[in-house]
């Protein structure tokens, strides 16, 4: 068999060592992979850094770009469709690991802010793999749960969904889970918070760009508890709004062990079909350390106290805020250096 080359970005947990057998693999920090890196290569396992467009890939041999991602808007679909480039991403791969954020990030900021959360109406925007996790969990915790998902309610029907003036206007809680597309940028606009309760929790996981963060600077004062992991600019983050809001993370949100694992073994497999390395068709990375395999949680007839305690426990979000207020210019480094907390399960 023919071996292959492979470019890779260098931040990808648990890859190294796994192609090497039957490939030519080249690591390289994907922000700074470029076209002369590319123009040899057969396929490219890449991150959100990479951004794989003309500039990059023109008159290069790739034919597979497998990302190691949930997210694609780091990818020219017109550019790899009229070149024959197969792109895949890693479909659902950090549902637990954003799940687990959400949750933490909103039961700890009530804690502090002594607010209650009993029955209350939570906003889904963007009801994929990540928004369907996280409704399970809501309504798992008993809370009313309003999903807007305008594609899915076109395909499957109205009766699940509702509009998303309805949920801005009658949801305690709305957090975001919708990819970055022509129809999501700047979603979250002057009109979209003017619609929000006052006091009203506000969740960003998903990508920086579907807010404008001048909107939500001017609504912050009406606004509950503000949560923010993914920014305009990446990596070059506002500080003004890192000030104003109640949780700041350097979009690591989905950085579980799990989701990592999850990530690295769809880019693997896209690849392993692409070439027919029947070796690696169902891959998928080994830990044998306790501390990395996911904790079920029992929530079931728990106070919202008890229920703090224990995501807090799992996940004490507050330190990740408070390192990242420290060091917001090692946006990337903290990052690429993060330690992948466990998941958990409910």
């Amino acid at each position: 068999m023919k071996r292959i080359k492979i470019v890779a970005d260098s931040n990808i947990p648990f890859l190294e060592g796994v192609f090497e057998p039957y490939a030519d693999v080249v690591y390289i920090d994907g922000k700074a992979i470029a076209h002369d890196d590319v123009k040899e290569a057969d396929a490219l396992i890449i991150r959100t850094r990479t951004k794989c467009d003309a500039a990059l890939l023109e008159g290069s041999k790739v034919s597979m770009i497998a990302t190691a991602t949930i997210g694609t808007d780091h990818i020219d679909f017109d550019f790899c469709n009229a070149n024959g480039i197969k792109v895949r991403n890693a479909e659902g791969c950090n549902a637990g690991g954003v799940m687990q954020y959400v949750f933490s990030a909103l039961y700890g900021t009530a804690a502090r802010n002594a607010i209650k959360l009993d029955g209350a109406n939570f906003g889904i925007i963007g009801v994929g793999n990540v928004g369907k996790l996280v409704a399970h969990v809501a309504e798992y915790l008993g809370f009313n749960v309003l999903k807007c998902d305008p594609p899915r309610a076109a395909k499957e029907g109205p009766d699940e969904f509702c509009s998303l003036e309805y949920l801005l206007e009658n949801s305690k809680i709305v957090t975001m889970h919708t990819p970055l597309d022509e129809t999501t940028k700047k979603m979250a606009d002057e009109r979209f918070f003017n619609l929000m309760q006052p006091g009203a929790f506000f969740i960003n996981a998903s990508r920086g760009e579907v807010v404008d963060e001048s909107a939500l600077m001017e609504a912050i004062p009406k606004l509950g508890p503000v949560i923010i992991d993914t920014w305009n600019n990446e990596p070059d983050v506002n500080k003004d709004l890192i000030e104003m809001v109640d949780i700041a993370t350097p979009h690591i949100a989905g950085y579980s062990f799990q989701g990592k694992m999850n990530g690295t073994a769809s880019a693997v497999r896209a690849v392993a079909k692409r070439f027919g390395i029947s070796a690696l068709y169902d891959f998928y990375p080994k830990s044998d350390i306790p501390e990395d395999q996911p904790v079920k949680l029992e929530l079931k007839g728990m106070n919202q106290g008890e229920i703090t305690s224990l995501f807090q426990y799992n996940y004490p979000i507050f330190t990740d805020d408070f390192m990242f207020r420290l060091n917001p210019d090692q946006f990337e480094k903290m990052r690429s250096e993060y330690k992948y907390r466990r998941e958990i399960y409910i």
